[in-house]
């Protein structure tokens, strides 16, 4: 979601300055999914994020030695020591990320559901209001809003396939859901700063927000050319998964989408390893979507590895029955 978030922020003159990890067990970082951008990169140094930061309103770095040392130890240590779903591990290693990028508010998107490290709405709460809790102990106007992963965000998952859904988002074309979730964190966040939240939908319809993101994968070495040719990103061979029967998709596994993509190469079961930035999945089909029997419902992007395992999972992940009743995307909001 900061793929689009970010780029409206800035048009609408919010300094958008972040600090993102890489993937971690089924879920995408966001430095990874940048990275699939020829010449991008998230290494910098404290001046250079800040003059970024300045200069276009919107930066993006990696964890590293100069920003939150310590969060880069810890965040290798949690994949080790079974505590990647530790509740204050989760709340010091967000947080501490935050407070050192400077920000003085701060809008949390809490994650709840299949794909997401909360699986319940109560734990997410809790981790909401500890986050909430460190940001305002610092002096930080903090608001967390609480999203639901029970199915993806959007259709594309992996790399380089959710750069170009972000692109094809801020151009105007990109899927409801994930523009709704966008244009309400970033209404938030200029909520705190007391400037008026409907600059968010202004600067995205302007087409103010696809150029701000442009300028910025330019400023970190990137190709601003991929914004208007898709064939700069990387991309597997085409795959497409079939349905074995016919009625409405009642779920889709977040959870299995992201192990599928995970067993494609597209995610790392260990701390340092490469990742294949142009293997993903794109859902054709969502939770309410009629589906007659041979009917796409994803297409899967592969280079040959962990193909059988993958679609195992994506298979297990569409659920169908008679109806289905999808629930909203914005589930609470803390404070």
């Amino acid at each position: 979601v900061s793929l689009v978030v970010g780029p409206i922020l800035a048009a609408a003159g919010c300094t958008f300055a972040k600090m993102s990890g890489r993937g971690l067990a089924h879920t995408g970082g966001t430095i990874d999914k940048l990275e699939s951008v020829p010449g991008w990169r998230g290494e910098m140094t404290e001046g250079e994020f800040l003059e970024r930061a300045e200069r276009i309103g919107l930066v993006i770095a990696a964890q590293s030695p100069d920003l939150a040392p310590l969060d880069g130890k810890l965040y290798a240590l949690r994949d080790v020591t079974a505590t990647v779903e530790s509740i204050p591990l989760i709340a010091s290693s967000i947080m501490s990320k935050k407070l050192a990028a400077g920000a003085r508010s701060i809008v949390l998107d809490v994650k709840v559901g299949k794909g997401a490290f909360m699986k319940t709405l109560e734990e997410a709460r809790l981790l909401a209001k500890t986050m909430v809790g460190i940001g305002q102990g610092a002096g930080r106007r903090v608001r967390a809003l609480l999203t639901s992963m029970e199915a993806p965000l959007g259709r594309a998952v992996g790399n380089a396939i959710e750069v170009r859904e972000a692109i094809e988002t801020l151009k105007g074309k990109g899927p409801e859901d994930l523009l709704e979730v966008a244009l309400r964190l970033a209404e938030e966040s200029l909520r705190l700063e007391g400037l008026d939240p409907s600059l968010a939908r202004r600067a995205w319809e302007s087409g103010k927000a696809l150029e701000r993101f442009q300028a910025f994968l330019e400023a970190q070495g990137g190709n601003p050319r991929v914004v208007e040719d898709f064939s700069l990103l990387p991309l597997g061979e085409e795959l497409p998964l079939a349905s074995e029967k016919e009625g409405v998709v009642q779920e889709v596994d977040a959870y299995r989408v992201g192990l599928a993509v995970l067993a494609l190469g597209g995610g790392r079961r260990k701390k340092g390893e490469a990742i294949d930035h142009g293997v993903g999945v794109y859902l054709l089909k969502k939770p309410g979507d009629r589906v007659e029997r041979g009917e796409v419902l994803a297409l899967v992007y592969h280079r040959g590895k962990g193909l059988e395992e993958a679609l195992a999972h994506l298979r297990e992940a569409f659920q169908l029955g008679l109806s289905a009743s999808p629930l909203p995307l914005v589930l609470d909001a803390v404070p």
